[in-house]
């Protein structure tokens, strides 16, 4: 599949789902509902993480904002939490989520999960619900992943994995990606993923059934080896996020 025909179609879906949302007052929260009659990215990947208070968290794939608020609330007034999201109908949506209930340790930024509008070694934690299988660079994904993360930091997806091979046909149709199923890969590819990025401690938290014959939902956690670079000084590794 073509790259820019994936983010395109990506990018229009959730567009208008936003939009729905704004027009009906609901609204939507992040990761994938599919147009078939199930819903993948059931995890709550903020709960699943233990968030602690005074922690910094960054949503990969926030949508409105669902995931990020809850971990507002978990992290306390002296946390931040952070979504990154590609899709600026989303990042509104999302923003004024936040204002109707007046939070103030919440940011949400645009941006691709492949190219994160974050510092390095600024993250204590990073979430994501039913994204990931979006993206048509994963290697990216995880490199960056491990970039903003702190040495010691912590990261818990929930997402769609494949169970069996994914038809050639719907691998191939742009909106079958946008659907959460034509991206997904092997949870032991993930897991090779993630060490390959320089993850460790890689394993699956917990399963679902298998929805379509060959997808099914994983929770996978990693975290960053503690080892700190001799270049970071434990000054500039308790920062907070700059804004970019």
């Amino acid at each position: 599949m073509d790259e820019k025909l994936i983010r395109k179609a990506v990018r229009e879906r959730y567009a208008i789902r936003a939009q729905e949302a704004c027009c009906s007052g609901s609204q939507v929260v992040s990761g994938c509902s599919v147009a078939e009659p199930i819903k993948l990215g059931l995890g709550r990947p903020a709960k699943e993480a233990n968030l602690r208070k005074g922690e910094t968290v960054l949503d990969l794939g926030s949508g409105a904002g669902g995931d990020v608020i809850e971990a507002s609330k978990l992290v306390g007034p002296k946390g931040l939490a952070i979504g990154v999201d590609s899709t600026p109908e989303m990042i509104m949506e999302a923003r004024e989520n936040a204002r109707a209930r007046s939070l103030k340790n919440v940011e949400f930024r645009l941006g691709e999960i492949e190219h994160l509008p974050i510092d390095s070694e600024s993250i204590d934690v990073i979430i994501s619900d039913c994204v990931i299988n979006l993206s048509p660079d994963k290697t990216r994904v995880f490199n960056e992943a491990f970039r903003v993360l702190r040495p010691g930091g912590r990261i818990v997806i929930s997402d769609v994995v494949t169970t069996k091979e994914i038809p050639g046909p719907i691998r191939k149709d742009p909106n079958a990606w946008a659907g959460c199923v034509a991206g997904a890969i092997k949870e032991s590819d993930y897991h090779a993923l993630l060490k390959q990025a320089g993850l460790e401690d890689v394993a699956t938290k917990s399963r679902d059934k298998a929805w379509l014959d060959f997808i099914s939902s994983a929770v996978i956690s990693a975290r960053k080896p503690n080892r700190s670079d001799p270049k970071t000084t434990p000054a500039t590794r308790r920062k907070r996020v700059t804004k970019k």
